[in-house]
């Protein structure tokens, strides 16, 4: 463990530029489980009546009527990005950041990063974002803050419904709104997804050629295609880049990197809170 956390300082250190990838798995590590005591605590009459495991799996369920479906997201949406601050855990990644100069991308949809401090400029949410509802055929691409409107929806929750009157409908074509996560081919992305794209792709061209450290946390196999191979296919790719692979599960690399990457299996909060 010590001699991790040394290298770690060092590459960090040294390093002129950080990129950072995060998974689900950094959610979960600050404390945002979607399944054992903190679903039971907050979902107990889901579970009785629906059988619910757990959020995640929850998130799927066909539910019969819109006023039952936002009844459950609302809460869902409130518990795990609207109602939630910044966590110690993402505070301390950015302690580490200092005077770097970074760049974040992230599949994770709770808004930690913005939350904790993090410039939203320098943040690129790839699947959305629970703050947010969309047109659900993707009419048009404008996405509207729903941050309100959940707080509504739960004050206003009876027998797991809410009122007919405030189950969201696009303004636009009058179809059912959805909240904005990549699950389907009608995932809007709006013009600021667009603009923080381009500023991920203008940071990497940037960094070419510089000392770069990859800062992965928590990052398994669901959508391996957007942080776990591009990262190592820009480490085996730039000899000056090295990948900080935190994952409990699985630090193996696909590509031969290996000499390139310091493997952390070890509690991300116990290591951050090491390195702080």
């Amino acid at each position: 463990m010590k001699r991790i956390l040394n290298d770690i300082k060092t590459a960090i250190n040294e390093a002129d530029y950080i990129l950072i990838g995060a998974g689900s798995g950094l959610s979960t590590a600050a404390g945002i489980e979607y399944s054992g005591k903190r679903f039971k605590d907050n979902f107990k009459e889901y579970i009785e009546k629906y059988h619910f495991t757990d959020m995640y799996t929850s998130s799927f369920y066909n539910f019969k009527t819109e006023e039952e479906k936002w009844a459950y997201f609302a809460k869902h949406i409130y518990l795990n990005n609207t109602g939630m601050r910044g966590t110690e855990t993402y505070k301390n990644i950015l302690k580490l950041m200092q005077d770097k100069e970074y760049f974040v991308i992230t599949t994770n949809v709770d808004d930690q990063f913005f939350k904790s401090g993090f410039d939203e400029g320098k943040i690129f949410a790839t699947q959305g974002s629970y703050r947010y509802i969309q047109c659900g055929k993707a009419c048009h691409n404008k996405l509207y803050d729903d941050t309100e409107l959940v707080k509504e929806m739960i004050e206003k929750t009876v027998d797991l419904k809410i009122p007919s009157t405030l189950v969201p409908i696009c303004p636009v074509c009058g179809e059912k709104m959805e909240v904005n996560l990549r699950k389907d081919e009608y995932f809007v992305e709006d013009d600021k997804w667009f603009e923080q794209y381009n500023k991920y792709k203008a940071f990497l061209n940037k960094i070419k050629d510089k000392k770069v450290v990859l800062l992965e946390f928590g990052v398994g196999f669901n959508t391996p295609g957007i942080i776990r191979l591009p990262f190592e296919k820009l480490v085996s790719d730039n000899n000056n880049y090295t990948l900080i692979r935190f994952n409990k599960e699985n630090t193996s690399c696909f590509l031969d990197i290996d000499k390139k990457v310091i493997k952390v299996k070890e509690d991300i909060n116990k290591v951050l809170n090491e390195l702080v």
